[in-house]
């Protein structure tokens, strides 16, 4: 077997060269195609073994060179916010620099910067279904990592799937009281009416699966006190299966970006520090360029739609 590339392509090439055998013939086998053996025995006929060595495909001369402050400001941005190249381009884009997105991804890999193990995965082609601000809100709760002044925190998170925009606040208990009182709060800030919210199967949105409401048949003996408070507003609450957190994909994935670049690069003193850095950090996110948006901020977004759509409190 051949240890390198060069010596697999001898391996192929001296064959055709000797008139072992025919090009056209080798090529039927070959897993490489005729036009690469083509190439190859053409390069062995000028240059012999040396001109088999595989050579770098980069362009040896680029026509219009970025300059080096434009590659040094996209570094920077990359090592500070850690955003893609994409986002990085549209950032730019806003400050009047135009710089194409597969260029600052060259600039990336060239330096680094890039994921270093990816796993290939099947891409599925979803039709998505367009909808409104307020037609579907994800709720969750994130334990805060680590205790604070050793105690324990909760760090309640609601996202609309429309345009992504978001609130977060933290409570030092997780309990039914608290989850009504954060949709409350969700409510009176979010500029339109709120139609449905999605949770998981936690006893703080649900006694469909906990405690002594469990029966055979899955019936609920009471009703939970936020079901109650949905009810009376006019508020769907849909359950994702149970073990199944991708259907409420949209607030775990907020929630990596939390734990990537909020809580993994600050430290905090206690819990008013706590709330005070969530606020700042909440009202970043609501500002930064969305790739589910096509580069528009949450922020923008419900901006553009109130054009055509006035928002309204909902009480």
């Amino acid at each position: 077997m051949a240890k390198t590339i060069k010596e697999e392509r001898l391996r192929w090439v001296l064959p055709i060269i000797n008139k072992e055998i025919k090009l056209v013939d080798a090529a039927k086998v070959c897993p490489y195609g005729k036009r690469s053996l083509e190439r190859w025995v053409s390069v062995y006929k000028k240059e012999g073994e040396a001109g088999l060595e595989p050579r770098s495909t980069e362009p040896k001369m680029y026509r219009i060179e970025t300059p080096i402050w434009l590659k040094e400001r996209v570094i920077n941005i990359r090592k500070r916010t850690k955003k893609c190249a994409l986002k990085i381009h549209w950032q730019l884009e806003k400050e009047g620099i135009i710089i194409n997105a597969r260029t600052i991804g060259k600039i990336l890999k060239k330096e680094n910067l890039v994921r270093k193990y990816r796993v290939r995965r099947v891409k599925y082609k979803y039709v998505r279904a367009k909808r409104k601000p307020g037609e579907l809100i994800e709720i969750d709760v994130k334990y805060v990592p680590g205790p604070i002044l050793k105690r324990q925190y909760y760090q309640y998170t609601s996202i609309d799937t429309a345009s992504r925009w978001r609130y977060m606040t933290v409570y030092d208990e997780q309990t039914n009281h608290r989850s009504i009182l954060f949709l409350k709060e969700v409510m009176k800030l979010f500029p339109y009416r709120i139609l449905a919210i999605k949770t998981d199967n936690h006893s703080t949105f649900t006694n469909y699966y906990t405690g002594t409401n469990k029966r055979s048949n899955m019936t609920v003996k009471t009703i939970h006190a936020l079901d109650k408070f949905c009810a009376k507003r006019g508020i769907v609450h849909y359950l994702i299966d149970p073990g199944k957190p991708a259907q409420n994909g949209t607030v775990e994935r907020s929630h990596r970006e939390d734990e990537e670049k909020f809580y993994q690069e600050n430290t905090f003193k206690d819990l008013p520090d706590l709330q005070r850095k969530l606020r700042k950090w909440n009202m970043y996110y609501n500002n930064l360029e969305h790739c589910g948006l096509n580069g528009k901020t949450p922020n923008e977004y419900l901006e553009e739609f109130k054009l055509t759509n006035p928002p309204y409190v909902c009480t």
